[in-house]
């Protein structure tokens, strides 16, 4: 009985010991805990309370994988075989969430081999350089991308009506898209625009709207182009 509670599993490297294998949890959770608070305090605007949980849970789920698979290949091959049949479907998430699922899951791997001290060292270093990427801002842009779409009637000639106020307000413009409303009465016109630094944006639609005949006019972030639709 005691040999039953003191030995978990055994690999052709040895044995594996429940202190080992509390030690190899217990580092993992610390690890995610890490990184979940450093995603929290480093992520702009509002995040999913079911995201930082998942991060905290993946380093020991990663490790305890890791544990029992250890050297044998017929449990690797086993275990491909079980998460082959598992599918995911989930919306296109944010970039950055995605690194931080990898980060998760590379701390969780550093504890199941058993190398806590490079896998904390991995975890402070890339924590440090997330808070440095935050505080400096990097890579943000200095214009604002934006979607413009003018709602203009028929008997306008559109092409070269806004391009002196474009140049005004915007460091690039162009037309990506038109198409025909209300019964070909009207055609609505979409333009990717770039706006320059610290122009204004109200004062640039009441310009616009000058031109149109004060019909519809939408000006918004591009978040089309984002996603890729």
């Amino acid at each position: 009985m005691e040999e039953m509670l003191t030995t978990v599993s055994s690999t052709s490297d040895g044995e594996l010991t429940i202190a080992s294998a509390l030690i190899a949890m217990g580092v993992s959770i610390a690890f995610g805990l890490v990184i979940a608070l450093t995603y929290t305090l480093t992520h702009s605007g509002r995040h999913q309370q079911s995201f930082t949980v998942t991060l905290t849970m993946l380093p020991v789920i990663l490790a305890v994988i890791i544990l029992f698979v250890g050297s044998n290949v017929a449990r690797a091959f086993s275990l491909a075989g079980t998460l082959s049949i598992i599918r995911f479907r989930s919306a296109p998430g944010d970039p950055k969430d995605i690194a931080y699922i990898f980060f998760s899951i590379a701390a969780g791997l550093a504890c199941g081999v058993g190398l806590y001290f490079y896998g904390g060292l991995f975890v402070v270093v890339l924590c440090l350089f997330m808070f440095v990427l935050t505080k400096t801002n990097f890579g943000a842009n200095k214009d604002l991308d934006r979607v413009l779409k003018i709602t203009v009637p028929e008997d306008l000639d559109y092409p070269g009506a806004f391009d002196d106020v474009f140049e005004h307000y915007t460091a690039r413009f162009s037309l990506s898209r038109m198409r025909t409303t209300d019964l070909g009465s009207l055609y609505e016109l979409c333009y990717d625009v770039t706006m320059k630094k610290d122009a204004d944006e109200k004062s640039f639609v009441d310009e616009l709207r000058c031109r149109n005949g004060n019909l519809n006019i939408a000006l918004g972030v591009a978040v089309e182009t984002v996603y890729g639709k």
